[in-house]
């Protein structure tokens, strides 16, 4: 190790055997109110060697952060390892302080973190956050050091990086700075990197770019890569090795091939059962739902219940100079949603799906263009003259943790509808229609009298559900309602919407950049590139048989949608490596 972190920056290390990141029974945990202790990972195990991509996989709580932050030293105060041995490269650095493992952390090991809010300084230029970790251990000039900075924002997949360089974080999209942290990581050419969901907030067509250039990396240099990852899709399409973890514990490990092919675990067969990415053909209605009012499932009278046609919105900024300009957020776009039917609209980040969907709720008013609810135009109501068209028409935002107030709790969340447009008044009936509205996302009485810091995501999302639902809307518009769950709890969330389409008769516009789920839900799609329709039709056709390169590029993006052509491909790619089946 001591030999290893002299190394000039950049070298290819010396072929060997010793694995780059080995952590032994590792177990840890977290002091809690009155010194209660409790257990976050118990007794882990896991290699990484040079050159292999392993992927963690589990859902919230399962305990992958909290094993990586411990290999890293980044544990909050609150933590504790209890047991256990971190070996880089056969140093053993358990209890390492900080002035050590600055050695480690940077020219050795790079790091992703989850959250890139949080993670980029909100006051320094994003050039200088790049240029400070590239600066850490190279003893460059300054155009030199920004020419490195430059090249690793372009490898993280960024374009246009010299004006990305002198702006500001707030400037950026969550993509942009999730690659901005990727960037940094890469700063100082590391063997090993560690990511902690590094793709979680990227498009699909960024995220094959970033997983791309990771494998390229892997190959040419021999980095080894730890991806943690909730998204079983994509871990199971790069990784060599999968590590599943439950509760703390890895419940399931092996070569990919075979953990896809032949799961041991229950819990690793429900993920690769709710994964979007391994499900074929369309989700139904659950056995018993009864559609309403006798129609079909999933009604499709083709009546058109909404419409928006030559949606064009104009937003004015400021650009990198200071002077102002026009942004064009929706150019000319029209969509037609029939009745008892959902419709996916997707595209990359800039795609302009969320201005639409804020025109079609009336949070927006196009500046030209109008969006009919029926045959009734609603664009530019007054806000008396909307009241009545916001009861029939609901949003569910994609964070359910910002769209609820936490100091409301769960009953008078759900009440606030049943208040506003005044369907029902008297305590007795709002308690009645409020429970009936939980046991319809099934939630039980108990969740009543709670606050959202008290439930899960999934939880949440189930009453801003209710929410939406007590207005009894006839078009609910969902802005990545699904996008921030784990794959178990976003299949719950999935069923139910369909289950609720079908008994309800309710229409949904569906904005996602999730190919997969689109398959799932949708029966038309519009594609949207850069406030522009790519293209628009069943979903049959347009995934099926894209008539533009864009959605091709879409489509090819997204992880393998069947298993077994999963377990071939990493049977030839294992015979290319040499990874033993």
């Amino acid at each position: 190790m001591t030999e290893l972190l002299e190394s000039p920056v950049g070298t290819e290390p010396a072929p060997t055997s010793t694995p780059l990141l080995a952590i032994d029974r590792l177990t840890v945990s977290y002091v809690r109110g009155r010194g209660r202790s409790v257990a976050a990972v118990r007794d882990v195990s896991l290699i990484v060697e040079a050159g292999e991509f392993v992927a963690v996989v589990g859902e919230s709580g399962s305990g992958k952060s909290t094993t990586i932050h411990s290999a890293l030293q980044l544990l909050p105060s609150s933590a504790r390892v209890d047991s256990g041995t971190i070996r880089f490269r056969g140093e053993d650095t358990t209890g390492w302080n900080d002035k050590r493992l600055a050695k480690v952390r940077g020219p050795f090991v790079g790091f992703v973190p989850q959250d890139p809010g949080n993670s980029l300084n909100p006051v320094k230029r994003v050039g200088t956050q790049v240029l400070d970790a590239v600066g850490l251990h190279r003893r460059i000039g300054k155009s030199a050091a920004k020419a490195v900075a430059l090249e690793k924002l372009r490898l993280a997949g960024l374009s246009d990086v010299e004006r990305l360089y002198s702006q500001f974080p707030h400037e950026l999209s969550g993509g942009m700075k999730q690659r901005v942290l990727i960037a940094i990581a890469l700063a100082n050419d590391p063997e090993l990197l560690i990511a902690d969901e590094p793709t979680s907030a990227l498009d699909v067509t960024v995220q094959k770019v970033i997983l791309d250039h990771l494998e390229h990396l892997r190959s040419t240099l021999g980095l080894g890569i730890l991806l943690i990852t909730h998204d079983l899709g994509v871990a199971a399409e790069r990784a060599d090795r999968l590590i599943v973890m439950q509760g703390g514990t890895i419940v399931e490990q092996g070569i990919t091939e075979s953990v896809v092919d032949d799961p041991a675990s229950p819990y690793t067969r429900q993920l690769l059962e709710a994964a979007p990415s391994f499900q074929l053909g369309r989700l139904a209605p659950a056995v018993g739902v009864e559609p309403a009012n006798g129609d079909t499932v999933n009604g499709d009278s083709g009546e058109v219940v909404l419409r928006a046609d030559g949606i064009t919105k104009y937003f004015s900024v400021v650009d990198a100079t200071g002077a102002r300009d026009v942004f064009t957020a929706l150019d000319d776009v029209s969509i037609r949603l029939r009745r008892g039917t959902t419709h996916a609209v997707v595209g990359e980040s800039g795609a302009g799906k969320s201005t639409l969907a804020r025109a079609v709720v009336g949070l927006t008013t196009p500046d030209l263009g109008k969006v009919y609810l029926h045959d009734d135009p609603i664009s530019g109501l007054s806000n008396r003259a909307l009241h009545p068209v916001r009861r029939r028409i609901q949003l569910v935002y994609q964070n359910p943790m910002s769209s609820l107030d936490p100091r409301f709790t769960i009953e008078r969340t759900i009440a606030e509808p049943l208040r506003t447009f005044g369907i029902a008044k008297d305590r007795k009936e709002i308690r009645a229609r409020v429970t009936d509205l939980l046991t319809a996302v099934a939630l039980g009485p108990e969740y009543l009298l709670r606050k959202p810091a008290e439930l899960s995501g999934g939880q949440r999302q189930r009453v801003a559900i209710a929410r939406a639902l007590a207005a009894d809307p006839e078009v609910l518009v969902l802005d990545e309602a699904v996008s921030a769950l784990d794959v178990s709890v976003q299949a719950q969330i999935l069923r139910l919407l369909v289950d609720l389409q079908a008994e309800r008769g309710l229409t949904y516009l569906f904005v996602t950049h999730d190919l997969g789920v689109v398959r799932l839900v949708a029966d038309d799609v519009t594609v949207m590139r850069a406030g522009r329709t790519v293209e628009s039709g069943a979903v049959e056709q347009v995934l099926g048989n894209p008539s533009s390169d864009y959605t091709r590029a879409l489509v090819a993006a997204v992880p393998h949608v069947h298993r077994q052509e999963l377990v071939d491909d990493h049977r030839a790619h294992s015979r290319t490596i040499g990874v033993a089946s």
